[in-house]
């Protein structure tokens, strides 16, 4: 004799304490997909991903320098970076790319010149072991803007954002006869 109690999947598997624990996923899981695209002002790319297209290794968009100094993996400065304007690599990655933090990466959060030096802040510290003259690579940040797009990357072909949408105080107007939300054309 058989007797149905679950139908679905098997999600997530976990071990603790020398047994499992497994997720069971119902029928409906599979409606919590997003499907589609979200339709927002700034885009949803990100730099160098399929729908941006845009070639991060290209010269100027990405520099490889080694380590100078830094504070705890998060704070990282150099007295001899020329070529980049400040502000270029901010919202851009730094990764490692030789010694024991090979392969991690972190988001660059702040680029600016402090004191006649180049720092470079991450938002989250490198959790390797990072020594002097550990070579790693910076990568353009993008702020996700239209102006950016087109300006600093000539990528304005693939943005993925919707620049022209209004804003959220636009669905709140009413047509008012006093001033220029009229309902009516603007002469």
């Amino acid at each position: 004799m058989r007797w149905l109690q679950f139908r679905g999947t098997i999600g997530e598997l976990h071990r603790v304490d020398g047994a499992f624990r497994a997720e069971l996923r119902g029928l409906t899981e599979a409606l919590n997909r997003p499907l589609g695209r979200v339709y927002q002002k700034p885009c949803t790319a990100v730099l160098g991903d399929k729908t941006c297209r845009f070639a991060v290794e290209t010269d100027g968009y990405s520099h490889d320098l080694t380590v100078a100094s830094h504070t705890r993996g998060q704070e990282f400065r150099w007295t001899d970076f020329l070529g980049f304007d400040e502000g270029w690599f901010a919202r851009g990655r730094m990764e490692v790319l030789a010694g024991p933090a090979k392969g991690l990466w972190s988001v660059i959060k702040n680029d600016q010149t402090r004191s006649g030096e180049r720092v470079i802040e991450l938002w989250e510290p490198i959790r390797g072991s990072l020594e002097a003259d550990t070579p790693i690579r910076l990568i353009a940040g993008c702020d996700k803007r239209l102006e950016t797009c087109r300006l600093k990357f000539n990528n304005l072909v693939n943005f993925q954002g919707f620049p022209d949408l209004p804003a959220e105080d636009w669905v709140m107007s009413v047509p008012r006869s006093s001033s220029a939300n009229s309902g009516g054309s603007r002469r």
